[in-house]
């Protein structure tokens, strides 16, 4: 009897433990489905896919593949409070996206831009963190894109310290780098990526397509970068420049987008580099019929005849503006400055000069004057000089030396570019600053520096690299010269630059002036060259050693080619330009040879010539040279 006892419960226990172990499966199982949880988000070509892993309430994932291959993995869409607390960690649900998501099939025209007509297709999904944080993804057919939007409180306000958003590669991919806005680019593996790495950052997939990572609408917000991870592998993470306070107004908060443009090569994220300007707010203002695009010379001397000497040499040479630069206010880093009077810094100043009768000159010619005002003026004297300069007659202001990065200097940016619209006034931002699309919000925003242009007189190789990288995110100021000695490329490279890269507000002979102009008739292209543009194709991007860019304006096509480095000759496929059966007349601007004692020959040979569309045109390249082509449909007589 106590055999049979003891047998009976040796029984049951087994019974219970197999019971057990089939409800822990059961759980395990039934968990592991609900961590799991996934939503598929499509761009509405369906090459652009995301799909969206909950795992847990603090590990959300985003997959994103493009034409069905995996580019990349986001993951920790997640923000750390001043606190040290995560922001989902103060979340208890997730609410799963709509199996719906909201549809846009658009196209809008912009004031100005690299192409007249700009398509908006995109699906949008949101993932809301209850209470707290909803995180907004968009499909587009160019790219991914996602921001944060934050529920806020009144009188309530949240303090962030850092953004933890992760970007994750399945291998080490090549990069382009750089660490400042004016920086050189490298191109380095992800794992030798440093901290500061600035956006938009461009990658190589081998025998694959072409991606960059950015930042788009960086309005009130502190700038991003990016860093590696540490102990991760090819992982690299968003970098807030500071920290960010959101104001309860009871209203939702969102950031910036961040953005993943993707295409089959370098170039064809050039061509829809448009998204940028998509994930920003359309035009805030009622009238824009005094924003004008047009040409530049700088005026060096400070002087009233150098001033109408300037104004002269840009009616006659096809420019629409002169620009006074730093020192007509007096020493530009000097508190004691007033930007409200012309008074001469004498290290920059030929002196003397009546900016009024320079201005009322000017208005004779059609030519509009604009004004240099450094960061220190700018945030003393603001509110005065705006009606002011206004009454003057001033066209427009290129700020100096901004404050670039937190989110003060952000929102004071902004606001002050907006500002200037209520006087209509245009602007040019200088220095560090790079665009992030909100000249679509406000389009007195005519151009930005945040590049190594002429200033610098930077290497070829990185004018040939400029257009996949920096360019990805707009307008650059380049400033491009003529004469100067310190030019390190030929001038023929010289002459393309200002169609390869774009910039409404175009500044030319940056370190020249109107008494060195010698007639040379290669010139009358930058006479007659518009700065906006109907339609833009990349037809080579082989950085960094050449780069084709063709823009039509109207029924023109004009085509900038650098080179850097060895001479080479290239073909260049132009017949997707035209309509096959055609005649059409092509001018050539390329390089004359050296001189038998290698000495740079400043002028360009001009080719003239009526012919049938070729499929290419065989160019050829100098050592850092370069060539432009006007291309139009050839009208026969009658």
């Amino acid at each position: 009897m106590e055999y049979s006892m003891k047998k009976l419960i040796k029984i049951m226990n087994s019974s219970i433990i197999r019971c057990c172990g089939w409800l822990l499966i059961l759980t395990v199982f039934n968990s592991v489905s609900a961590l799991q949880t996934a939503h598929l988000l499509e761009s509405p070509n369906k090459e652009h896919k995301v799909e969206i892993f909950i795992r847990q309430i603090n590990q959300i994932e985003f997959k994103i593949y493009y034409k069905n291959k995996s580019i990349l993995t986001v993951s920790e869409p997640d923000f750390l409070f001043e606190n040290g607390k995560k922001l989902s960690k103060q979340s208890r649900t997730v609410n799963l996206p709509k199996p719906v998501p909201y549809e846009v099939r658009n196209s809008w025209t912009p004031v100005f831009g690299e192409r007249n007509t700009i398509p908006e297709n995109y699906n949008e999904t949101v993932l809301e963190l209850q209470g707290l944080l909803k995180i907004i993804l968009r499909a587009y057919n160019e790219g991914i894109a996602f921001c944060y939007e934050f529920e806020t409180r009144e009188n309530e306000t949240l303090k962030i310290a850092e953004e933890l958003t992760k970007f994750s590669f399945s291998d080490d991919y090549p990069c382009w780098t750089t660490y400042s806005a004016q920086g050189v680019y490298q191109k380095v593996p992800v794992s030798k990526m440093k901290k500061d790495c600035e956006r938009p950052l461009l990658f190589q997939i081998p025998d694959g397509p072409a991606f960059a990572l950015g930042e788009a609408r960086l309005v009130d917000f502190a700038r991003m970068r990016f860093q590696p991870v540490s102990g991760e592998k090819n992982t690299i993470a968003a970098q807030l420049a500071g920290n960010v306070e959101i104001s309860g107004t009871g209203k939702p908060f969102r950031s910036p987008w961040r953005f993943i443009m993707i295409a089959d090569s370098p170039g064809r994220l050039l061509e829809q580099n448009y998204m940028v300007l998509n994930l920003n707010d359309p035009c805030s203002l009622a009238d824009t019929s005094w924003i004008k695009p047009g040409k530049i010379i700088r005026e060096g001397t400070l002087t009233t005849k150098g001033g109408k000497t300037c104004v002269d040499f840009a009616a006659e040479r096809g420019l629409q503006y002169v620009e006074f630069d730093a020192g007509w206010y007096g020493q530009e880093h000097d508190d004691a400055s007033d930007a409200r009077v012309v008074n001469l810094d004498p290290k920059r100043s030929k002196g003397p000069l009546d900016l009024q009768e320079v201005i009322k000159y000017a208005d004779s010619k059609n030519i509009g004057i604009i004004v240099y005002v450094n960061q220190r003026a700018l945030t003393r004297q603001f509110n005065e000089i705006l009606p002011l300069y206004k009454n003057w007659g001033i066209k427009g202001i290129k700020f100096g030396f901004v404050n670039v990065g937190s989110q003060q200097a952000t929102r004071w940016l902004f606001n002050a570019v907006k500002k200037c619209a209520e006087y209509k006034l245009m602007v040019d931002i200088h220095d560090e600053y790079r665009d992030t699309g909100w000249s679509r919000t406000l389009p007195n925003l005519m151009t930005v520096e945040g590049v190594r242009g002429n200033e610098e007189m930077p290497p070829p190789e990185l004018n040939v690299v400029l257009p996949m990288t920096r360019s990805l995110c707009g307008f650059a100021d380049y400033t491009p010269c003529w004469y100067h000695h310190r030019i390190k490329t030929s001038q023929a490279h010289q002459l393309a630059l200002p169609i390869v890269v774009y910039s409404p507000w175009t500044f030319l002979f940056w370190y020249d002036n109107p008494d060195m102009f010698q007639g040379e008739p290669e010139l009358d292209l930058w006479k007659e060259l518009p700065t906006v543009w109907d339609e833009t194709k990349v037809l080579i991007d082989n950085i960094p050693n050449t780069v084709a860019i063709a823009r039509r304006n109207g029924t023109h096509w004009y085509v900038g080619i650098l080179n850097a480095g060895e001479k080479r000759t290239i073909l260049l496929p132009i017949d997707s330009l035209f309509k096959t059966g055609k005649s059409y007349k092509i001018i050539r601007y390329t390089d004359e040879d050296l001189d038998g004692n290698g000495k740079k020959i400043l002028s360009v040979e001009i080719n003239n010539e009526t012919v049938p569309i070729p499929n290419c045109a065989e160019i050829p390249l100098r050592s850092n040279g370069g060539a432009v082509l006007k291309i139009s449909e050839h009208i026969h007589d009658n």
